[in-house]
């Protein structure tokens, strides 16, 4: 069972106007404590998020993990530790036979039928979400409150990563409703460095 750091910052491509600022802000992010950070890029083609995910590599090299969101493929050419699938991306079990055995595998959930399903897989860790509203997605699902954590929680022995509209205002809350760790966009994105510390004083 791996042990999840209580921050999970996301680096959503989409958030940054060039490369630079993407990669400047994880190294932010590692300054602040970070030690777990999704690498997302809904809209890059290929070459670009291997690009990027390769100099995320470089810089932050083996003391930060690395999860690289969808793509498996770019998670194995990047060096990256491990890789975050969705409803609607490459099942569990296809992405863990292109990462291996070692590796990383989370997987995204929005209900108790999917988070039972995840408890099946292989998965090395479950999110639930959106925990509140968010903006970070075009088309999200239904909210499900810290009353769905906490259904998750019963329904899963695996690590419980909680992502959606979570900020230094509420993430205490959603790690006492049971998550071991919350995922984290937009309320990291100002003063990168001291946001990381803000919620890691918070936590805990």
């Amino acid at each position: 069972m791996i042990r999840l750091p209580r921050l999970y910052a996301i680096l959503d491509a989409s958030c940054f106007s060039d490369s630079q600022l993407l990669f400047s802000t994880a190294e932010e992010f590692f300054a602040g404590g970070v030690t777990l950070m999704q690498y997302r890029n809904k809209s890059g083609y290929a070459g670009e998020m291997l690009e990027q995910a390769r100099e995320l590599k470089r810089r932050l090299g083996d003391e930060a993990k690395l999860i690289m969101n969808d793509r498996a493929d770019i998670c194995l050419a990047a060096g990256f530790d491990g890789v975050h699938v969705g409803q609607e991306d490459l099942s569990p079990e296809s992405a863990r036979k292109v990462v291996g055995a070692t590796l990383w595998l989370g997987v995204s959930t929005h209900n108790p039928e999917q988070i039972k399903e995840a408890e099946k897989t292989s998965a090395n860790y479950i999110a639930i979400g959106p925990v509140f509203s968010t903006s970070s997605k075009a088309n999200p699902d239904p909210v499900v409150g810290l009353e769905g954590v906490r259904q998750a929680r019963v329904l899963t022995r695996k690590p419980l990563v909680a992502i959606g509209g979570i900020n230094r205002a509420n993430c205490r809350s959603v790690i006492e409703a049971g998550a071991d760790s919350v995922a984290v966009i937009s309320d990291l994105m100002r003063e990168p460095r001291k946001s990381a510390e803000d919620f890691f004083r918070i936590l805990g």
